[in-house]
């Protein structure tokens, strides 16, 4: 029996200028899974992520996050029922130290004062390499490091539902895979639910449950990991 659906997307459509990106997107992300969603650049994976975290108004189609629909209704909001980004390009403002964009990020999303510093110590606990930098300004610190604090600031929140937009990109696999691995510790202790948006397929698959492959704006594929493990298939699909 597969677990309750947290995350749906019905007959989707959306774009830019009236010029669709994706076309009748139809997904589901389950409680407790990290569901990979893999394809070509081009493909529509981070215009799907920008109509399900409220960043983009869809053509055509609905969202609904446990049950309600969520379609028209702004990024602030959807962080209200739950659900965290970390944006394509991590998205760190350079002249800002670690603990100023943890501060930022806490405020923008409504999180006392009070709560903060626990917030901030939970992170940490998950991932302890970041207080090594915490009063470094973000543009001094490597793409891996800027990473961790893109993806430290979604984690503040302390979201059900994350979302992740090509987080290895600039990364080494060996420095993705020390990124994923704490992420995927905590999807399993706490129940997270994970949808990652990726282009390094190999890695990517290794901490996912279940997969979809999307192709010119269309969903083509959906199964199990273990399915992609022969590169002929996989080079069918891409």
């Amino acid at each position: 029996m597969s677990n309750p659906t947290v995350l749906t997307t019905r007959n989707l459509t959306a774009g830019y200028g009236g010029h669709p990106a994706i076309n009748d997107i139809s997904v589901e992300l389950r409680s407790d899974e990290v569901l990979c969603l893999i394809g070509h650049n081009g493909a529509g994976k981070s215009t799907l992520l920008k109509c399900l975290f409220g960043l983009l108004t869809p053509e055509a189609g609905t969202v609904t996050i446990d049950g309600k629909e969520t379609t028209a209704e702004s990024a602030r909001k959807i962080t209200d029922l739950g659900v965290a980004m970390v944006p394509e390009g991590r998205g760190v403002f350079p002249s800002l130290t670690v603990r100023e964009i943890f501060s930022l990020g806490m405020h923008a999303v409504g999180i006392p004062r009070k709560e903060q510093g626990e917030r901030v110590d939970w992170v940490l606990d998950i991932l302890p390499a970041i207080k090594e930098f915490m009063n470094r300004p973000a543009g001094t610190l490597s793409g891996g490091q800027q990473q961790m604090v893109s993806i430290g600031r979604a984690l503040l929140s302390r979201p059900r539902i994350l979302l992740m937009d090509e987080p290895s990109i600039g990364l080494a696999p060996k420095l993705f895979q020390d990124l994923l691995a704490p992420i995927r510790a905590l999807q399993q202790r706490d129940g997270l639910s994970i949808l990652l948006v990726e282009q390094n397929v190999r890695e990517a698959l290794k901490i996912s449950d279940r997969a979809v492959v999307m192709k010119s704006g269309m969903m083509i594929w959906e199964g199990l990991p273990a399915e992609l493990e022969d590169n002929e298939r996989l080079m069918e699909l891409y």
